[in-house]
């Protein structure tokens, strides 16, 4: 992992290392924690540039940027399928365009060659599919970034309860 110094040092970083680079930003606390997971999930589904998405977000948010970069390596070769499968399922139930579409309904009101591609293309097999994957992705994409904010949030108290109840027991032994 890159130290905040050499980051600094870094010719394209350098413009922004103000911004970038504050403390608040690197440090792990009850609030920006659970902000960096919420981020980093959200990110996690953008198709390209992941890492520098979430890093960006976790700017105004005020967000752990390491948490939310790191967060984001949950979606890799071995579940990203999974993912766009489970996408593909979500969007179907909540769209249910394929049990609406059949043939070419809407062509047969647009004149248009143009308008007509593209909404045979809209309406055909293909189009389905990537209308019902892009729903079910951002659908999955807000959900698990709400639970994921949940559950580093209540993940944050109790490893903090556990280490005050730590903390009494030893004051407790120690008298």
């Amino acid at each position: 992992m890159p130290t905040r110094e050499g980051m600094a040092e870094n010719k394209y970083i350098k413009p922004f290392a103000g911004r970038v680079l504050r403390s608040e930003l690197w440090r792990f606390n009850r609030r920006s924690v659970p902000r960096g997971v919420a981020l980093g999930m959200l990110a996690a589904v953008f198709p390209v540039a992941q890492t520098i998405v979430a890093a960006v977000l976790a700017l105004p948010v005020r967000a752990n940027v390491p948490v939310a970069v790191l967060t984001t390596f949950i979606t890799n070769p071995l579940t990203t399928p999974f993912l766009l499968a489970a996408a593909y399922k979500v969007g179907q139930w909540i769209l249910r365009v394929d049990r609406f579409t059949y043939g070419r309904p809407i062509n047969a009101v647009a004149n248009s060659d143009h308008v007509e591609t593209w909404m045979e293309w809209l309406t055909g097999n293909a189009g389905i599919i990537a209308m019902n994957t892009g729903v079910g992705l951002v659908v999955i994409a807000i959900i698990s970034a709400a639970v994921g904010y949940l559950v580093a949030s209540f993940g944050w108290r109790w490893w903090i309860a556990r280490k005050w109840r730590s903390r009494i027991r030893k004051r407790i032994a120690d008298s």
